[in-house]
């Protein structure tokens, strides 16, 4: 299966970062094809909203940014895993600009699984975070197989390592 992993955690060695490595590294073992992108890194900008794409641009998004390197990536994978931290309630600004500017082509065309990895400083600030993954696989019609959470003292730790293979083996 061809695997894409969006990992949106700015910190190089942080925790979102290593359950990301963790999942990658669990999938690789299974033989599965994965293709790690670390987006918080990339330049890409939310949608605007002109509807360029659904009219001229054909499926095609008038903005010329790194999300361009994304939809190829995007459009053959088979499994999409979402890696973000929590900073306030929700999914993270890193994540939610690739995963909006899909409105171009509505969804991915071969996903059909998702799973997310989220890690936090903070107990209890995973509902709004888990609500819209769950919205999206369900507005993609694409299978939820699940989710890692991570507060500060599960972080990097061997229960939420195995908890990170476990959700890989769904694959």
């Amino acid at each position: 299966m061809n695997i894409l992993i969006l990992q949106a955690s700015p910190r190089a060695n942080g925790n979102t970062v290593w359950m990301a490595e963790e999942y990658k590294k669990a999938a690789e073992a299974a033989g599965h094809k994965v293709t790690l992108v670390n987006v918080a890194k990339k330049k890409i900008a939310g949608c605007l909203a002109c509807e360029y794409c659904h009219g001229k641009g054909n499926g095609a998004c008038i903005q010329q940014d790194d999300m361009q390197e994304l939809y190829p990536l995007m459009n053959e994978a088979e499994a999409l895993v979402l890696a973000a931290p929590i900073y306030y309630f929700t999914l993270c600004a890193q994540i939610q600009a690739p995963v909006q500017r899909m409105y171009c082509v509505n969804k991915p065309a071969k996903v059909k699984k998702m799973a997310l990895l989220v890690s936090s400083y903070s107990p209890g600030v995973y509902d709004g975070a888990t609500a819209e993954f769950r919205d999206i696989c369900n507005y993609w019609s694409v299978e939820n197989m699940g989710f890692v959470t991570a507060k500060i003292d599960e972080q990097k730790t061997e229960e939420t390592k195995q908890k990170v293979i476990d959700l890989a083996g769904k694959l």
